[in-house]
């Protein structure tokens, strides 16, 4: 299996949608009643919050690639 670097904004962002999905799956079961609103400010949150940890992981792995320059990468 190929490796790949963890994004944790990707992850974030899955787990926040699996969450809004759950939650519209679990009223349409009828497991709960939420209203039809809850999931906008949840889903839109999440998102945001995705985008932060996105920008900070690009922001740190530049600044760590930027750092192993010279003899680090022969």
């Amino acid at each position: 299996m190929l490796r790949h670097e963890f994004q944790p904004g990707k992850l974030i962002a899955g787990i926040v949608l699996v969450a809004a999905g759950v939650l519209y799956a679990g009223d349409a079961g009828g497991a709960w009643e939420i209203p039809w609103f809850v999931v906008i400010p949840l889903v839109t949150g999440g998102l945001c919050l995705a985008g932060a940890v996105a920008a900070l992981t690009g922001r740190l792995r530049r600044r760590r690639l930027r750092g192993r320059t010279g003899a680090d990468l022969t």
